[in-house]
Formats: structure tokens, sequence, C-alpha cells
């Protein structure tokens, strides 16, 4: 009985035993298990709530500082005049005075240049402009906004009606018109045709 009694012993303590240190070889398997495997919750990197933080305030401050850089650059376009209709002077003029005042309203720099060309030179003609009278009060409450007449142009119209062309005081003369809207696209300008 002394024999039967021992071997459940040995069964009963042997399982419980081999538990135990079972248990003491599985924290270091599961130490082995999580150095190899990469997804396991306990090897990813933690991020501190700190350095959550400290990047949103980076990134804000990235954000900010572009945008302040951007209303620094100025804001250039060209508008192109290449027809001698009223109606599409008076859009290009619309349009100048719209970009001007909306950037003025912003605090933000501007230049707008109108260059003519062709049959648009007549809008800075002094004989023949049909928005004369506009021009002269849009280049007093916004100097930001400036004209060009084509030289090429000036001499082509002098030849045919055998006088001289003479362009409105608010205008500059350029050797060529298309030349003046290639090289200001050249510089980064934008450009748009009415």
């Amino acid at each position: 009985m002394a024999v039967i009694s021992g071997l459940a012993m040995l069964l009963l303590i042997g399982p419980s035993a081999q538990a135990q240190q079972d248990n003491q070889l599985i924290p270091q398997a599961r130490e082995k298990s999580q150095a190899s495997n990469p997804k396991h919750p306990a090897r990813q990197k933690q991020v501190s709530k700190p350095a959550i933080k400290q990047e949103a305030a980076n990134n804000t401050k990235m954000a900010e500082a572009t945008k302040a850089e951007s209303a620094r650059k100025p804001h250039r376009l060209i508008l192109q005049v290449n027809s001698n209709e009223p109606a599409m002077m008076n859009l290009t003029l619309n349009n100048a005075t719209n970009v001007a005042q909306y950037y003025r309203d912003l605090g933000e720099p501007v230049s707008i240049e109108v260059v003519t060309f062709g049959p648009g030179l007549h809008m800075l003609r002094d004989d023949t402009s049909p928005v004369k009278p506009r021009i002269e009060v849009l280049a007093m409450s916004h100097p930001e906004i400036s004209f060009k007449a084509c030289g090429n142009t000036q001499e082509n119209m002098r030849k045919a009606e055998n006088k001289d062309i003479t362009v409105i005081p608010q205008a500059t003369v350029v050797k060529s018109g298309v030349v003046r809207v290639m090289e200001l696209q050249e510089q980064g300008w934008s450009y748009v045709k009415p």
C-alpha cells in the first residue's frame, strides 16, 4: 500500500512540479518569441503623448511658416488684351480690379500687368481708347496695376495710318507685347487671357 501511495504522490506532485518548471521556462520563451516577432505589441515602439503633441506643434509651425512665406511672396498676374472689343477691355479691367482688391483685403502684395498688342493696342491709344477714363481712375486707385503697349503694333499702326500713335500716360511702351508676356511667364507670373 505504501508503494501505491508513493506512486500516487508522485503522480500528483509530478505534474505540479513539471508545471512549475514549465512556468519558469515560459517567460524566457516568451521574451525570445517577442524579440523575434516585430508585430508583437510589447516590441512596437511606444510613442508618448508629449511626443505626439510635439509633432503636432511642429506641423502647425511648418504650416504657419509656409503660409507666412506665401503671404510675403508677391502674387503676379499678366492679363493680355489683343482684341479691339470694348467688352473684352472692360472684362480685363474688371478682372484686374477684382484681383487687386482681393489681395489688398488680405494684406498680401500683388502686381498686375495688362499687356496689349495687335488690335488690343486700341485699349491704350490716346485717340481711340474706349476705356481711357476708366484706366485713369484705376491707375490712381490701384498702383499695383500697370499697362504695357506693344511697340511693334504701335509702329505698324503708325505706318498704316501715316501718323504718330500716342498711348495714354498710364501706359508704357515695350518693344514687343508677345515677348513681354512670354518673359513674364518665364519669371513665374500667372497668365490669363480673358
